[in-house]
């Protein structure tokens, strides 16, 4: 079998990569395993050195990588750099802070010396998505690794060339052989991996659909988990938010990445007294947006990553239109090669609705109306996801409220839009998952909490 990158900005096909047959795989995870037993006595220090290495090298080697992302996934390739880079950054925070993030925590008892000390767990499978096809490995491979565990990678299948290239990164970074390894199946095999004994823990980013399926099956093996799923993320404009810088923020938030992000906002959530302005403000700035070669500096962002989810997107848009809602601007796929969509706008959606239930994963946004701010907290709320929001108001204090015990997500924003930042937790609650990446809560969650105690 063999695993196909195509340029999606022209619907050609790239490379072939030929899928590891069941014995190669099996001995990777025998080697997985054998590779953890030293690598866990490996000092931090030693550790700390390579994750080093390995930011060097994302900066040497940042076009390459970059130009790789863009042609198998469509990303437009300043943010293709810019992804290189924050996996840079997520490797050196790593780096200066796993060792006193795993420090040993004495503990007052009645034993002469008592302590919790963190010790890994073993070999990682790491399930990833297309969409942030280096980011979304990196700020789970820099605290697995840092923190003594060895990581195995099954990405995303339309990725095969950027999964390949983050395995060559270690190797030149000079981490031991068979520490982190890229296993190329298709998803319909990932389920022999999930059961084996030789893997301790899982952590996936994906659909909802899909961590219910790893959940499932994790469970059953008792294996920890990690999941960072979908979204839908609320952005709140109430009725005293500055509208020019709001609409900046609204609009960067959903166009990051063609709108593919799970932590892009989503439904715009403006109550009525300014609800009117809102739309007309940022219809404007939707509609100045353009799209097309995402090596081209002049144009905002590329194609999607795949056919098919350019026609879901568009089957979620109709089915909206049919049910009500005002197509502002957008809608239509263009007649051009590659799996272009334009950025879309979608007024006046109500419950019942796609665009207000479901996760649209493009540059499609739903502007939704809203009584009065706690009418918008409700709408917020409204929804099986939790991954993030935001909310916009010049009274901070009133915001920071709203945002800390109003909002139920993971993350929430006062007055930008929602991102990811290695020194800060992420992850989400409700259909969006469960468990932690990124800073000290990240650093745990694949380590064993050992109990010492000495009488």
């Amino acid at each position: 079998m063999q695993l196909k990158s195509i340029n999606p900005a022209k619907g050609e096909l790239n490379r072939s990569y030929p899928a590891h047959q069941l014995d190669e795989v099996d001995q990777m995870l025998d080697d997985s395993v054998l590779a953890f037993h030293g690598w866990k006595r490996t000092s931090l220090e030693e550790r700390a050195t390579l994750l080093k290495n390995a930011a060097n090298i994302l900066r040497t080697k940042k076009e390459g990588l970059a130009f790789t992302i863009t042609i198998e996934m469509g990303k437009h390739i300043r943010e293709a750099r810019a992804e290189i880079e924050k996996c840079a950054w997520v490797c050196d925070y790593y780096a200066d802070n796993g060792a006193a993030f795993l420090a040993s925590e004495d503990v007052e008892t009645n034993a002469s010396h008592s302590y919790v000390t963190y010790q890994p767990l073993g070999s990682v499978l790491a399930i990833m998505p297309w969409n942030f096809p280096f980011w979304q490995v990196f700020r789970f491979a820099a605290p697995t690794l840092m923190g003594g565990n060895t990581a195995l990678l099954k990405h995303a299948s339309n990725v095969p060339g950027c999964a390949v290239a983050i395995e060559e990164v270690f190797a030149e970074a000079g981490f031991p052989e068979n520490v982190f390894r890229t296993i190329l199946i298709p998803s319909s095999k990932v389920d022999m991996v999930i059961k084996d004994k030789r893997i301790k823990a899982i952590t996936l980013t994906g659909s909802t659909p899909a961590g219910k399926s790893v959940a499932v099956l994790s469970g059953k093996y008792l294996k920890k988990t990690v999941l960072e799923l979908g979204g839908s993320d609320p952005y709140l404009i109430l009725e005293d938010a500055e509208l020019g810088s709001a609409v900046e923020a609204c609009i960067a938030g959903r166009l990051l990445n063609a709108g593919q992000s799970c932590i892009g906002a989503k439904r715009f959530i403006a109550v009525d007294s300014v609800y009117d302005r809102f739309e007309e403000m940022f219809s404007a700035k939707m509609r100045e947006a353009t799209f097309g070669d995402p090596f081209d500096d002049n144009v905002t962002f590329g194609p999607l990553a795949r056919n098919n989810l350019r026609e879901e997107l568009l089957v979620q848009v109709d089915r909206s239109i049919e049910k009500g809602a005002v197509l502002i601007t957008g809608g239509a796929i263009p007649d051009r090669e590659g799996y272009f969509y334009p950025p879309t706008v979608l007024s006046e959606v109500t419950p019942g609705m796609p665009a207000y239930h479901d996760e649209l994963f493009g540059p499609v946004a739903s502007l939704i109306r809203a009584k009065n701010t706690k009418d918008a907290i409700r709408i917020a709320n409204d929804t099986s996801f939790g991954l993030g929001a935001a909310v916009f108001t010049q009274d901070i204090e009133r915001g920071r409220e709203i945002a800390e015990f109003e909002l139920e997500a993971g993350s929430c924003f006062v007055n930008d839009f929602v991102k990811s930042d290695p020194r800060l937790p992420f992850g989400g609650i409700k259909g969006s998952g469960y468990g932690r990446e990124l800073s000290y809560f990240g650093m745990k969650e694949f380590q064993n909490a050992k109990t010492i105690y000495i009488k």
